[in-house]
């Protein structure tokens, strides 16, 4: 064999050489690639699992906290409405300095509670709703108009909107409406 030869020989042999590990490096790259994609799939899948745990667990704590609100209003309102009832006494008595004294404490005492969005049902009126009002009885007038609340029983309220307590209400009909009832 010439030099010559050899040194062909010896370079084909090294470019075989280098395609076969050109050719290994390619099968160990799209390997990794396709083992990085799955890595990256389950990736985003963990991240999502993550996110919707996060925004459950968010949901129950708010849950949690409106239901020990709800469960701390409801045992506030009685005595508000106790306090009402003082005020209303004080006026009778004409007492001014008890009277001021009551009011500050009302004052006070609605301020929290409508931070904490309790507001009172309007009623007295206003048409009646029942998803806010319960009557407790039909009252014949000519002074409202038909379904109108009349008078308002018990206070109701309403906590970020939704009814806590709905109010107890009498509702106006018309004497006319009643005769054409009884008539049937």
């Amino acid at each position: 064999m010439s030099p010559e030869f050899y040194s062909e020989e010896v370079d084909g042999g090294k470019e075989a050489k280098c395609i076969k590990t050109v050719a290994e490096l390619k099968a160990s790259l799209k390997e990794k690639t396709k083992l990085e994609e799955t890595y990256l799939h389950q990736l985003r899948y963990a991240r999502a699992d993550i996110e919707n745990l996060q925004k459950h667990i968010q949901r129950q704590i708010d849950e949690g906290v409106t239901a020990e609100k709800v469960k701390l209003i409801t045992q506030i309102l009685p005595v508000i409405e106790d306090v009402d009832l003082t005020l209303d006494e004080a006026k009778k008595a004409c007492n001014s300095s008890l009277l001021e004294g009551i009011e500050m404490i009302r004052k006070k005492l609605w301020k929290v509670l409508s931070c904490e969005g309790l507001c009172p049902i309007e009623a007295v009126g206003k048409p009646f709703d029942p998803h806010v009002h319960e009557a407790t009885e039909e009252v014949k007038t000519c002074d409202y108009p038909d379904s109108t609340v009349v008078q308002e029983v018990r206070r109701g309220y309403l906590l970020n909107g939704k009814v806590l307590k709905p109010s107890l209400v009498k509702v106006a009909r018309s004497p006319d409406s009643v005769k054409v009832n009884q008539g049937n």
